[in-house]
């Protein structure tokens, strides 16, 4: 995800390589030089290619001091380590981190600006006490709502990836996701559904879902998809049908 406010841009995880993340944002239409990366947990899909964006950029490496432990990231930067409901600035923007239930060290993300804050929050297996409060008087919310408990059940995943990916510090479901955004702030303005399973959800699921919780609030609903690029806030709109990630 790339976050942008006043002249700052922060680049939030790593599992590209260089080549592939700028000739997909050169098709988004986006020129990017990041200010700073930050990488929420250590898995692969999250972190793999951090020391080589962060060495091209010339951009500083932002991590928990759990991920710090958890992986070896290489590269000739050591990383600057943030710790938990601690804020600290990357340029313009202000961050606070807040650990979140996965199985690696995680952390949901709040960025403020100017009076605006928005807040990011995927790859965790419940719902912890706080997370409402870490999303107090944002704006947008970026949350998870991973897969749909029946589709993943009836799925073709092996027993042990089902299991982890319902347990606690696996992924949210769609059901998850419905009872938290029902008791959301409702000076929110924007929700961002993130995560979904190609395998175990359907955009269609996931917004029904999230669109009943939210039948009494003033929101907009979008959802994030795999293959394509979301603006938010004011972002310039992307071309249509744009495939961030190759299939």
């Amino acid at each position: 995800m790339l976050v942008e406010a006043g002249a700052t841009r922060l680049l939030v995880d790593a599992g590209l390589p260089l080549v592939t993340l700028r000739r997909q944002l050169a098709r988004a239409e986006l020129t990017v030089k990041p200010n700073a990366i930050i990488v929420t947990h250590a898995h692969g899909d999250h972190c793999r290619h951090a020391a080589e964006l962060s060495e091209h950029y010339q951009a500083p490496l932002f991590v928990s001091e759990a991920t710090r432990r958890s992986v070896r990231l290489g590269g000739r930067r050591a990383p600057q380590v943030f710790g938990s409901r601690a804020p600290f600035s990357v340029g313009e923007l202000t961050v606070t981190a807040m650990s979140v239930p996965h199985d690696a060290p995680q952390v949901s993300l709040r960025f403020e600006h100017a009076g605006q804050a928005a807040a990011l929050a995927t790859d965790l297996g419940e719902v912890p006490p706080g997370l409402l409060e870490h999303f107090a008087g944002c704006d947008t919310v970026l949350i998870e709502s991973n897969h749909d408990h029946e589709m993943l059940w009836a799925g073709p995943y092996p027993y042990h990836l089902k299991r982890r990916v319902s347990g606690g510090h696996g992924h949210l479901s769609n059901a998850q996701t419905h009872g938290l955004l029902r008791s959301l702030d409702r000076g929110v303005r924007t929700v961002v559904l993130m995560h979904l399973s190609q395998t175990n959800n359907t955009p269609e699921l996931a917004r029904a879902s999230a669109a009943e919780a939210l039948c009494d609030h003033p929101a907009t609903l979008l959802v994030a998809s795999q293959f394509g690029v979301t603006a938010v806030g004011d972002a310039p709109a992307p071309p249509p049908q744009l495939e961030l990630f190759p299939r």
